[in-house]
């Protein structure tokens, strides 16, 4: 019998084997869909985009999004150790303070950023900066990039010839500027939490880690877990635990299990012939993601990444990585990017990523030449979905209804979007290289035309959080401490928790979330620490 049970090897269920394990007095036994991680293109930065494939990917497409012409929008979820953390970008943005000030503002006592920050310092091991923001000795790997792009520093010099400051740390003091991202990696490899936490730990005789198993559902009685049932090579195994059952399988497919599992609205679990365990409104419910309206330009050169992998370049490359561990083998491809106060209230609301090179529906639509895309996204969207069963069969893959686009705000959002890439795209350091925007063209020049562009076109940033959100109201699933209300022995720890989608990337979040539930589990000491006020300068355009 084991003591813990986590259902779900991704970046918070990493943090949660290792950190649990250290204990020799806690048996844990960690669970996960997808196999090992051995995929060479994971730990190789530059492969990511030869990871949409199941072997790793549950490759899920959203419900038809009607306000973006019904289209069906890729979905990408890790399956396999490391989640999402072994198939991403990489890039390393915990989000601005204000986020998670506003969890404790919705009664999540102890997840202000003063309460946080801790957390996030802990699992940190940053190679190159050292200060009261940042951890130098934790298990995370987090470091500068080795070789980024001229295209991107380019950018990056436009942007600060657009007026905006140039910020060599968006996870410091102030998010606001323009720079090249920290990304998780380590001597020109991915850093994932599987690499960071879980292999560390997988010799310990008190850790069993399962691959390849699939959770069928969680056993409860007496409105307790005790147990979960799973499906390993066809059949249906049966585990006990004597503390908790710990899920970490992510926004989707945690909210997927706790419905297979009877945990749910009542009439929702009614329509599929599935036997009501516990009533709850919140779960699937409060779905966010980040919508990404990009801009795409050809280039007047054959200088990006298009390319690449091809005979002779891609022997090139290999040659070069091999021995020296950098080149664009080591490139996150979103290299850099741009916090834009669109609003004036000192606070960003608007992110953009360059890439350079053509990445048009999430790398799957081929473009011949050479390009660069401008990823962009309203980081605090308003409009709400859902996660729901498609039906009672464990093999379906969920309804992920995102609802983009469903508020006048958000909509508002991808044409503002839109403009201030091209007041940043016109700028002669980055104009040199441009000979015409192919997306969404010059000839978009109206909010209903860039609005009919979004329609088409604006794909997921791969943020997808809030399923179970933490909280006090009717809505919530699970309160301050993880636990889900009105139920023993059961946790949910992972992004699928947060009641905001903080202003950024998701997986440095999800590794703080993991780091706090551990802590909690144990029954340590909450941390706390005092962060200076902030003080805004208002940036200057450079000449």
């Amino acid at each position: 019998m084991y003591d813990y049970i986590i259902v779900g090897a991704g970046s918070a269920g990493c943090v949660l084997a290792n950190r649990l394990s250290a204990d020799p007095d806690n048996n844990v036994l960690l669970l996960e869909a997808g196999g090992p991680d051995n995929d060479p293109m994971i730990h190789m930065p530059g492969g990511f985009a030869k990871l949409q494939k199941p072997s790793v990917n549950y490759c899920y497409k959203t419900a038809p999004q009607k306000h973006l012409n019904n289209r069906e929008l890729w979905c990408p979820l890790g399956k396999t150790l490391g989640g999402s953390s072994s198939i991403n970008g990489m890039i390393y943005i915990r989000g601005q303070k204000e986020d998670y000030d506003s969890w404790a503002e919705a009664g999540n006592v102890g997840w202000s950023y003063e309460n946080v920050l801790p957390y996030f310092r802990r699992a940190e091991n940053n190679n190159t900066i050292a200060d009261e923001y940042h951890g130098t000795d934790g298990p995370l790997r987090v470091s500068n990039q080795r070789s980024p792009h001229i295209i991107c520093k380019d950018y990056i010099r436009a942007a600060q010839q657009a007026g905006h400051k140039l910020n060599p740390d968006f996870n410091g003091d102030d998010q606001l500027g323009t720079g090249l991202y920290q990304v998780t990696q380590h001597e020109g490899r991915r850093a994932s939490a599987a690499v960071c936490y879980l292999h560390p730990a997988m010799n310990r005789p008190n850790l069993t880690v399962i691959t390849k198993a699939q959770t069928k559902k969680i056993v409860l009685e007496s409105r307790r877990a005790v147990g979960v049932e799973y499906i390993r090579n066809g059949k249906v195994e049966s585990v006990r635990c004597e503390r908790e059952v710990l899920v970490t399988s992510g926004s989707i497919n945690t909210a997927k299990l706790l419905l297979l599992s009877g945990i749910g609205p009542t009439d929702e679990l009614k329509d599929h012939g599935i036997e009501m365990q516990y009533h709850m409104d919140g779960v699937g419910k409060n779905f966010q993601d980040h919508l990404n309206t990009y801009v795409v330009c050809d280039l007047n050169k054959p200088i990006s990444y298009d390319g690449q992998h091809k005979f002779p370049k891609n022997i090139k490359h290999g040659i070069q990585y091999a021995l020296y561990k950098t080149g664009a083998p080591t490139s996150p491809v979103a290299e850099g990017g741009c916090f834009i106060d669109v609003h004036g209230t000192g606070r960003a609301d608007l992110q953009t990523h360059i890439l350079p090179a053509y990445v048009v529906n999430g790398a799957r639509t081929f473009v011949p030449g050479h390009g660069l895309t401008i990823n962009t996204c309203h980081m605090r969207p308003t409009s709400r979905g859902e996660v729901t069963l498609r039906s009672a069969r464990l093999e379906d893959s969920p309804l992920i209804d995102a609802n983009f686009h469903d508020t006048e705000f958000d909509r508002d959002m991808s044409v503002k979007a839109v403009r201030q890439v091209r007041e940043i795209i016109a700028q002669p350091a980055i104009a040199q290289h441009i000979k015409r925007e192919r997306y969404p063209s010059k000839d978009a020049t109206t909010p209903e035309q860039i609005l009919e562009y979004a329609r088409e076109f604006a794909s997921v940033d791969y943020h997808p959080v809030g399923t179970c959100k933490m909280g006090t109201d009717d809505m919530a699933v699970v309160d301050p401490e993880l636990k889900i209300h009105g139920l023993e022995g059961l946790r949910v720890c992972d992004n699928s928790i947060m009641p905001y989608l903080n202003s950024g990337n998701t997986n440095a979040p999800a590794i703080m979330i993991g780091e706090k539930a551990a802590a909690m589990i144990l029954g340590e000491p909450p941390l706390y620490q005092e962060v200076p006020k902030r003080t805004y300068y208002p940036a200057k355009k450079m000449a």
